[in-house]
Order: C-alpha cells, then sequence, then structure tokens
C-alpha cells in the first residue's frame, strides 16, 4: 500500500526554537501543504538530563506563533521506549547486532591511543565475533553490556531531495551503539522506527544531520522497513560566513517575538533563507509561499543570516497589516516602562507613525512624544532652529493657533500663510514649531501630529518652550 505524503519536525527540547529550526519547520510544513500531505510533531525528549517540559513549551509556542499548524497529536518519543528497545533486541535475535561488553575505560585507552597517531578512532569489533561461551562467562561476572548494529561493508548510496546522488564508504562507520549499558535506547534506532510506525515518507532536515543518514539507512533495511526520502539543508551562516551564533543572528524565536517582529514577516525571511521562488519577489503572504513552494529550489549552499534584511521585510509587512490586528499587537509591545497609554488615542497616533515603524514596540520607542511632554530638546535641533528670529515666529504662531481650528488641513494653511506674510520658508515656521512639540527634529507630519495632540497639549509645549527661551507668555499648567 502506498503511504500518504508524510513529513515531520522532530525538535529537542534541550534548549529553544532557534532561527535554524524554525526554517527547518517551515520547509517541512510548505513542503506537506504545497503536495497535500501531513506535516507531524515529534518531541524528541530522550536526553532525560536536559530536555524540559518548559522547553517545549516554548517550542509549541514559538511554531504556533509562526503560524505552523500540524496534524494529529506531538509524538513523545521518551514514552515509546518499550518499542524501540523491543525491535533493537529484534535486531539482535537477527544477526544486526551484537553485545558489547568493552569497558568506558578499555575504549578510552584505544581513542587516545589512536589520536596519539593522528587517526580516527573506530571502534574496533573486539566483541563482533565472540561465542555464546564468551558472552556467556562475561555475563555470568556481571559485566555491563551495551549492544550495537553490526555495519556492513562496502559503499551505501541514496537519492538526496536537496543534494542529489550522495554516498557513503561505510568502512568509515563503525559499529553503533543501540542500547546503552542501562538498556535505554540511543538516538539512531529511536528515530528509524518513530518515522516507521509515523508513516513518514520524507525528511527534511539539517545539513548537520547528514552523517547520521547512512547509520539510519542502514537500520531501515536491518528492520525491514521501507526507507524514506532525505533531504538536507545547507546550514545557515552569519555575516561572518561561520556557521550561525548567537552574535550573528542565531537568537530564539521567542526573542523575535518579544524584540517586536511579525510572525508574518519571520515566516516570509526564513522561506526565503535557502529557497527561491524563481522570481525576485521577496514580500510573500503564507499562503503565496505555499502556492510557490517547489522543493527542488531549495539551494545547495549556505544563506547568510541577514539582519537588516530582516528588518527591512518586517517593515513591510507592517505597514501592510491589517489596521485592527496592528492595534491589537502594538498595544502587546507597549515597553514595560512605559506610562498607561489610552487605546482609542494609540489608534489615532497609528496611521501617522506606522510609516516609521520597523518594529512593533517603535510606535511607542519613537512616538514617545505623543504620549509624553519632552522633557528636554534635542541640542543639534535647538542650535539649529531655535537660534533668532526662531523664538520669535514660534512666539507669533503660539498667539495664531490659540485661536486656530486645529485640524491638519487648517493648521497647514495658517502655518504657511503664516510663514508667507512674514517673508519666510514655510520650514522657518514647521521646525522650531517640530521642536517645541516633539523635543526633536523628526516626527510624522507636523499638521496631522497637532491635530492628533489637540490644541491644548500644543500650546502647553509651545509656553514651555518659550519659558526655556526666556519668553514667557502665560504660567506653565
Amino acid at each position: 500500500m502506498t503511504k500518504h505524503f508524510t513529513v515531520r519536525f522532530a525538535p529537542s527540547p534541550t534548549g529553544y526554537l532557534h532561527v535554524g529550526g524554525a526554517r527547518t519547520a517551515i520547509f517541512n510544513w510548505l513542503y506537506a501543504r504545497r503536495e497535500g500531505g501531513r506535516f507531524l510533531l515529534r518531541i524528541e525528549d530522550t536526553d532525560r538530563a536536559r530536555s524540559t517540559p518548559e522547553m517545549t513549551r516554548e517550542i509549541l509556542n514559538g511554531l504556533r506563533w509562526l503560524d505552523l499548524d500540524w496534524d494529529d497529536e506531538p509524538v513523545i518519543q521518551s514514552t515509546r521506549s518499550d518499542r524501540h528497545r523491543e525491535e533493537c533486541l529484534r535486531l539482535l535475535a537477527e544477526g544486526h547486532a551484537y553485545w558489547c561488553y568493552c569497558t568506558q575505560e578499555e575504549l578510552e585507552r584505544k581513542r587516545s591511543a589512536a589520536e596519539a597517531i593522528g587517526g580516527a578512532f573506530f571502534y574496533d569489533g573486539t566483541c563482533r565475533n565472540l561465542s555464546d561461551e564468551q558472552r556467556a562467562k562475561l555475563d555470568s561476572e556481571g559485566r555491563a553490556r551495551v549492544l550495537r548494529f553490526r555495519v556492513p561493508q562496502g559503499r551505501l548510496t541514496f537519492n538526496d531531495i536537496v543534494h542529489d546522488e550522495t554516498s557513503f564508504d561505510l568502512n568509515e562507520i563503525d559499529d553503533f551503539v543501540l542500547l546503552r549499558s542501562d538498556a535505554s535506547p540511543t538516538y539512531m534506532p529511536a528515530v528509524v522506527v518513530d518515522d516507521h510506525d509515523m508513516n513518514i515518507t520524507h525528511v527534511l532536515r539539517g545539513d548537520d544531520h547528514l552523517s547520521n543518514t547512512p547509520k539510519q539507512l542502514l537500520l531501515y533495511s536491518a528492520f525491514g522497513y521501507e526507507a524514506p526520502m532525505f533531504g538536507h539543508l545547507p546550514l545557515i551562516i552569519g555575516h561572518d560566513k561561520k556557521r550561525l551564533s548567537k552574535r550573528s543572528g542565531s537568537t530564539s524565536i521567542g526573542e523575535f517575538q518579544q524584540l517586536g517582529f511579525l510572525p508574518e514577516a519571520m515566516f516570509n525571511f526564513l522561506a526565503l533563507l535557502g529557497w527561491s521562488p524563481g522570481n525576485d519577489t521577496e514580500i510573500m503572504s503564507q499562503a503565496e509561499i505555499v502556492e510557490a513552494f517547489d522543493v527542488r529550489r531549495i539551494l545547495k549552499k549556505s544563506s547568510e543570516f541577514d539582519k537588516d534584511k530582516l528588518l527591512w521585510m518586517n517593515a513591510r509587512h507592517l505597514r501592510a497589516l491589517d489596521e485592527n490586528l496592528l492595534f491589537r499587537r502594538v498595544m502587546r509591545h507597549r515597553p514595560p516602562d512605559f506610562p498607561d497609554v489610552n487605546g482609542e488615542f494609540v489608534r489615532r497616533v497609528l496611521p501617522l507613525m506606522r510609516e516609521r515603524m520597523t518594529l512593533l514596540p517603535d510606535l511607542f520607542v519613537n512616538g514617545w512624544y505623543f504620549f509624553m511632554h519632552p522633557e528636554s530638546y534635542d541640542p543639534a535641533a535647538v542650535k539649529k532652529y531655535w537660534k533668532a528670529p526662531g523664538p520669535s515666529i514660534l512666539k507669533e504662531i503660539r498667539d495664531a493657533l490659540a485661536e486656530a481650528d486645529f485640524t491638519a488641513q487648517t493648521l497647514e494653511i495658517l502655518i504657511r500663510d503664516h510663514a508667507e506674510r512674514h517673508g519666510v520658508g514655510a520650514g522657518k515656521v514647521i521646525h522650531p514649531l517640530r521642536l517645541a512639540l516633539a523635543g526633536g527634529s523628526a516626527s510624522p507630519s507636523l499638521f496631522e501630529m497637532m491635530e492628533v495632540l489637540g490644541k491644548n497639549t500644543c500650546i502647553h509645549r509651545i509656553d514651555t518652550a518659550l519659558n526655556i527661551l526666556g519668553i514667557p507668555i502665560a504660567p506653565v499648567v
């Protein structure tokens, strides 16, 4: 019976979901959704000392944030140890595995001897051909034992989805351990048995797993299982051309979320990190990426994590986001030390700041002057815009504004007419006024900003500035 197209993502909950793992999950999800198949999740928590429920929750939350859904409940690998062990013992009964009684001390001596002459250590098969009598004697002595796989000689060749034909010399693979001395299964048989039982047909994973593939293919054959197709994704590198590190971008997906990146942008960025839609399109929705995804377009070379590109892409997605959704996300990213804000006021500010935002907190970080009076002023802007005749112009426009209708259109007409009557460019009025209202030389449209701030706030801030400049108007309340 032909298996239904099925892929899986199998993270280890020994750490957070980082960029490389998230991209692997995205590529598998895209592969399944494009092919009309199933995307399964397996938590490989057999490293009991380092795996934690907290990390499992973080990984699942990261996947959900990226809007990745999975079919069926996640498989928890540690609950399947009995099944893994049963299959390993079947290999022993069928002659594909053997008990090894070599102690750690003996193996370390051999390893040190190999390294002393500049060679790599391979298990030398000391216990590979022990007789029944020899094994019985060692068992009677209470010797600890592990179960090793009997690796055949020759070459193993398979067709990698990404790298095409790939070949390994089996003489360079030693007899690897299937069961530890406490009878717990190791990674290799656990993965193979689980992939078989989950009916996995295609495995997409990082290049760092490529060396595991020949061992797993040997196990598939020995177990009598049908092997899946394997594809290995080139690693993500940093700007230094080395494997991605935290310094060069290997931040957890949760940290990107906390920094105020959009999941739509992160999904878009990671999908294009090692894959191309075949044209120059860069800003794509999830649905568009699914429609365009072709596994044959996965690149064979490493891709560089470009933080600036991610920021640019985030800004583009932010500007295209539904206004109500953007509002809700912005409100969740108010800095913890920021004063309370009125939601309806934020809705009025948002259209003015959207084009000036790269990350969600930028509304508050860059547009703080909408919510707080300036307590100081940019010295460079003061030197440039509050020199004569700036203060007198500021005083005159203040008096005109006190009687004005505070709509952006009316304010623009008033301010430009004021400049024209005094024979100066509009900037001679706009720049001193912006400095008084925003504390610096940068803001959205001055006229729209003034309408949102309202007359009372604008007059209050102008009066504060004039008092600082030694031109008192009235007591500032």
